[in-house]
């Protein structure tokens, strides 16, 4: 029998009465009591708290993910005795070939080993990769690792480290042991929850997500709402397909995406949804500053479509071309399409009008078009070249038009 303290630092007995009890307790508030609780970092952190009280020397875990994200390959949950709250770090693709983590225990992991198990305590400099003598020098004792297995193969890693002297006892690691199916279960549903709204979010955008997420899920639904809309569109885009090669056309588009679209979404505008070549974004009046965000989201678009023809001057290459048209009013934001196949969009007359603004930029070679609607409602009319009344096709009344001032 043997005694370690607990949180309080009282010394408990571990024995074969205790131990039961206290793992029980552990695993029915795992299973029982997170159902509330939506973020796997705060359970995690509640986790550790309770092994501790329950006499578990942990004195730091970690949680360590694989996600869908278009931008992080995965995310490391990382918590440390005496934090409230966790520490959560992404990792970019390309991490996975680095030599540090070719290296790691969680690569050891998810190249199929069941536990790497690693005693910290007086080991030399030499004898320990640097991540290991971080460990140490951390003041952390021993270290372990295990895979959390969830459905369809998908492998993540949880690892435990304590700094008491001489390491964690056999009842402690059996202890840890025991938890995993119940964490396994536990952190697969937020995984996955998580990785449903990254997915939405991927790729309807933030707000459609939400909407999404809370419900407005059947054919019609939605609501009317007033917005400044936004059409853009690339030039020749047809010739440069057929001319260049496809890893070329893809990497163009990105680069022309990304000018575009970063800005959009910097001051709270709203991309509902590429097409080909095109984009059409939304900024919703509910927020006062929603035509000014617009146009400066245009202007900081241009400013990076200009940096980005001259990279492709120096190569050699035609400059990019570009048509924008803008206009304001009621849409319809909601779910639209077939019995089984949807998409969340927005609708009417208003869409229609900046939709042959974009068209026109082609006939006044002008690359921003804007409606006087939109001008006087951003107050910038007197900012702007009027350009006069154009009939728009489709549409029964012609249209004042204006235009960014030529430089």
């Amino acid at each position: 029998m043997s005694s370690f303290p607990n949180k309080a630092g009282i010394a408990v007995e571990a024995n074969d009465g205790v131990w039961p009890i206290r793992r029980r307790r552990v695993l029915d508030w795992l299973v029982n009591e997170t159902r509330g609780e939506r973020f796997i970092d705060n359970i995690l952190v509640e986790m550790c708290e309770k092994l501790l009280a329950a006499g578990v020397p942990v004195a730091r875990a970690t949680l360590h993910f694989r996600v869908n994200h278009p931008q992080w390959v995965g995310a490391r949950i990382l918590w440390k005795e005496g934090l409230a709250e966790a520490k959560i770090d992404t990792f970019a693709y390309g991490v996975e070939n680095t030599p540090e983590f070719l290296t790691s225990p969680v690569n050891a992991i998810h190249q199929g080993a069941e536990e790497v198990h690693r005693q910290l305590e007086g080991a030399a400099d030499g004898e320990m990769d640097s991540f290991y003598q971080d460990l140490r020098d951390d003041g952390l004792t021993e270290y372990i690792a295990w895979p959390v297995e969830h459905t369809f193969g998908k492998r993540h890693v949880v690892t435990f480290s304590t700094s008491r002297p001489g390491g964690f006892e056999r009842g402690h690691v059996d202890f840890l042991r025991d938890l995993l199916p119940a964490l396994t279960l536990v952190s697969e549903i937020r995984l996955k929850n998580i990785m449903a709204r990254t997915l939405l979010q991927t790729y309807v955008g933030p707000h459609a997500s939400e909407h999404i997420l809370s419900g407005v899920t059947t054919r019609g639904s939605g609501a009317t709402v007033g917005a400044a809309i936004m059409i853009c569109d690339l030039r020749d885009f047809t010739g440069i397909s057929d001319l260049w090669p496809r890893d070329d056309v893809i990497h163009l588009l990105n680069d022309y995406f990304d000018a575009m679209s970063d800005p959009i979404e910097r001051y709270g505008g709203e991309i509902l949804k590429f097409m080909g070549d095109g984009l059409l974004a939304i900024f919703p009046l509910a927020k006062e500053t929603a035509c000014h965000d617009l146009l400066q989201a245009i202007r900081e678009g241009q400013a990076l479509m200009a940096q980005l023809n001259q990279q492709y001057a120096g190569n050699g290459r035609e400059p990019l071309r570009y048509g924008v048209g803008v206009h304001v009013g009621d849409v319809m934001y909601g779910n639209i399409g077939s019995s089984r196949r949807l998409d969340f969009t927005v609708i009417g007359p208003a869409v229609n009008v900046a939709s042959r603004l974009e068209s026109l930029t082609k006939e006044v070679k002008r690359p921003v078009l804007l409606s006087r609607a939109f001008v006087e409602m951003a107050g910038c009319a007197q900012d702007m070249d009027s350009l006069g009344t154009f009939p728009l096709r489709g549409l029964g009344e012609p249209v004042d038009v204006f235009a960014f001032p030529e430089r």
